[in-house]
């Protein structure tokens, strides 16, 4: 019996494309999700020959081992993704559909696959990774209201917010258990009417922001700002979040939230808006990863801190 695996990015990126292939494609297949940072998703898949293996928004390069294991394996993987992938292996039972340009994201490669298919449900993970201005040319030429616009953007923050933590404990709802609630509607707009999760979403999301409005600044120069946060649930829920408002509001400033942990810190990184580039070259020189416009580091040393500060000020964005 062939099985189906459907591998997902928990934030809204990678749970949408996931949405709209699983509407194109009906049936029964098993979900390998989890948090923003639990990137190396392949490694949970056990499938076999034959067996068909659905992969959006998870960096080819970070899972690349187990991509080779499972095509050896026998098994067919279709890939979406717009990380850094590194060299693309070649194989004949890989479809790949990468593309790091900066203003892509998994969702929309799915809506091009597709071509347009379940464009609202793309819409949602465009907004949700922070890509406005591109979600905002796609909809309204595909005749969506700006009323539209508004709600599938609040929908597309508020899975992606949903996605930070470092445990299902931190979180308002797992992702795992996210996802079904999102694929029983055709259109995100009756998710949006008849889903009590999304308020509730929200709520925390705003107490969130709430809480970060105060965070110190430990770093501030023409070109951007360095925050750090402490080490708490709120905390961890809310710095990509962060990341993303700060970058909004003041889109000709690159933007860096810090949050402690242990001996040494987590980071998110936004470029500019306006010179969306640079985010995963800086990033990379601390072991992190990411994209050109946003990227991450999962572990930053204490004693590396002053060193992120002074290469952060001196990236040239872009």
């Amino acid at each position: 019996m062939i099985r189906r695996f459907d591998v997902c990015n928990g934030d809204a990126d990678g749970l949408c494309a996931a949405v709209q292939w699983r509407l194109h494609d009906p049936g029964q297949a098993e979900l390998v999700t989890g948090l923003k940072r639990d990137i190396t998703l392949l490694g949970r898949v056990p499938a076999r020959v034959g067996d068909e293996v659905n992969v959006f928004d998870i960096s080819m390069q970070r899972n690349r081992a187990d991509l080779m294991r499972l095509l050896e394996e026998g098994a067919c993987v279709r890939y979406f993704d717009h990380h850094a992938a590194g060299e693309m292996p070649s194989h004949p039972r890989l479809e790949a559909h990468i593309d790091e340009a900066s203003d892509v994201c998994s969702s929309l490669l799915v809506d091009r696959h597709l071509g347009g298919a379940h464009r609202a449900w793309a819409l949602v993970g465009i907004y949700g990774d922070n890509m406005g201005t591109v979600a905002d040319g796609l909809a309204l030429g595909s005749g969506f209201e700006p009323g539209d616009c508004a709600g599938l953007r609040r929908l597309g923050v508020l899975i992606n917010y949903n996605a930070y933590g470092d445990h299902e404990r931190d979180v308002c709802i797992a992702p795992r258990l996210l996802f079904p609630l999102m694929a029983r509607y055709r259109d995100p707009r009756d998710m949006l009417a008849h889903e009590s999760i999304v308020d509730e979403i929200d709520a925390l999301r705003r107490d969130d922001l709430r809480k970060a409005s105060s965070a110190a600044t430990l770093w501030h120069g023409p070109r951007g700002s360095v925050r750090v946060l402490p080490d708490s649930p709120w905390s961890r829920r809310v710095m990509g979040c962060l990341a993303n408002e700060l970058a909004n509001a003041e889109p000709e400033l690159a933007h860096a939230v810090l949050k402690v942990e242990g001996d040494g810190y987590v980071a998110s990184v936004r470029a500019p808006l306006v010179l969306p580039g640079g985010a995963h070259a800086l990033c990379s020189r601390f072991g992190g990863a990411g994209r050109s416009r946003a990227a991450g580091i999962d572990r930053l040393p204490r004693g590396e801190l002053s060193r992120f500060v002074e290469a952060f000020a001196k990236t040239s964005w872009g």
